[in-house]
């Protein structure tokens, strides 16, 4: 507890009604746009001669995220005289983090970090973005003494909580999610953080698939250990560690493929140990984030109206904006762009190609005439850019915004 160990800091109250009142004006000026509030007063649709936007029912920033930003601009003006750093992104959008380095706030994790743990020095206030830390990590800064700015959302929260519990029981978790994420990595550190506890990432359905032969048939223990290597808890055992499981995920992926992989899960513990006895091998939890899946159901209901294509606006490593993009490629011809000046012309748009991992080009992809344009985003993306792609696309089709809402 803060107070007991002479290195660590006090915990300091960044929600005070003067410094909230502050930085909601602060954040409003960043990312706050008046013309998408008007569409969404007009039922989310925006006719225009030649153009018509329909906006997903729900898209762009959730609570976690809005409360992620809204303590790190807090931490800013509490702390002005102190070095302020964050762990990797805030949230997964270029902009956003753009936004905290204008505050001065020094980045430790990522391609474009601005400083190392090692030189962190008691006192130096580091902020915990909404994916949250891993355990080892969080206790070497403790060690340091550095004053916590935790902003991890709730949602993942919630999923350490059942994990560690799962460790307690002698149950390996088994986590749908990217092993390469930092949510992923956060929340497999707290499967071992009591030093016993195992876990193991699958990533799609494929992998579920091999996993769940493995328990039924058994199979080449170094071949399932290359298979996953940096996907599970050091030590782990296939052949002892999967006797007991139970599901979590990463709070970001689709739930229905989440879903699917419960139950692939669940029917072979069921025919490897009989339906009688599965409760005593299986566990399971929903995980998934409320917000994750409004956006993911808002969607699913614009992808049922009549459009000629969709744009996916957020951070290319934003899990939960890249299965957006994903449910959309299953239907229509869908770009994912991270902001409007990824649109150069109405005959080329650069997009994020999530197969090849990269951007590309494509040419003639607005079609000539009159086209039905549907927008969403995801969590972590601000309305301001949401704004940009609209007035984007409208000035392409020659439309003013200003003279649309004239009086």
């Amino acid at each position: 507890m803060a107070g007991e160990n002479p290195s660590q800091p006090d915990k300091i109250n960044l929600r005070r009604p003067e410094i909230m009142e502050a930085v909601a004006a602060q954040v409003r000026s960043h990312y706050r746009s008046e013309l998408v509030e008007r569409i969404r007063a007009r039922g989310g649709v925006l006719s225009a001669p030649g153009i018509t936007i329909k906006l997903a029912r729900q898209f762009g920033f959730c609570y976690g995220v809005e409360r992620a930003i809204d303590l790190a601009y807090a931490a800013r003006r509490v702390f002005p005289d102190r070095k302020l750093y964050i762990l990797g992104e805030i949230i997964h959008n270029p902009e956003v983090n753009d936004q905290l380095r204008a505050l001065g706030i020094k980045f430790l994790a990522g391609t474009e970090k601005d400083a190392e743990l090692e030189h962190l020095q008691q006192g130096d206030v580091v902020i915990i973005p909404a994916f949250g830390i891993d355990v080892a990590t969080r206790r070497k800064l403790e060690d340091k003494g550095c004053q916590f700015v935790d902003t991890t959302c709730g949602d993942v929260m919630s999923v350490w909580k059942r994990v560690r519990q799962y460790a307690k029981e002698g149950v390996t978790s088994i986590i749908h999610g990217k092993a390469w994420h930092e949510e992923t990595k956060a929340t497999s550190s707290q499967a071992t953080s009591n030093g016993r506890g195992h876990y193991l990432v699958v990533y799609n359905l494929e992998e579920t698939d091999y996993v769940c032969n493995y328990i039924v048939n058994g199979g080449d223990k170094a071949e399932f250990l290359r298979k996953f290597s940096g996907a599970h808890s050091p030590g782990f055992d296939p052949d002892v560690h999967l006797e007991v499981i139970g599901v979590a995920n990463q709070t970001t992926m689709l739930r229905g493929e989440t879903e699917e992989v419960q139950r692939r899960l669940r029917d072979a513990m069921a025919r490897k140990y009989g339906e009688a006895n599965l409760s005593k091998h299986f566990r399971f939890f929903d995980t998934i984030c409320g917000a994750t899946q409004e956006r993911q159901d808002a969607l699913e209901e614009l992808l049922r109206e009549a459009l000629d294509l969709l744009i996916v606006i957020g951070g290319y490593n934003s899990s939960n904006t890249s299965h957006l993009a994903q449910m959309g490629e299953a239907k229509l011809p869908t770009y994912f762009i991270k902001n409007a000046g990824k649109i150069v012309s109405d005959k080329l748009i650069c997009h994020y190609n999530q197969l090849l991992q990269r951007e590309v080009q494509t040419e003639n992809w607005l079609p000539i005439g009159r086209v039905t344009i549907g927008i969403t985003a995801g969590a972590s993306c601000p309305n301001n850019l949401v704004e940009d792609v609209i007035r984007r696309l409208l000035e392409l089709k020659g439309v003013s915004v200003e003279e649309l809402f004239r009086p």
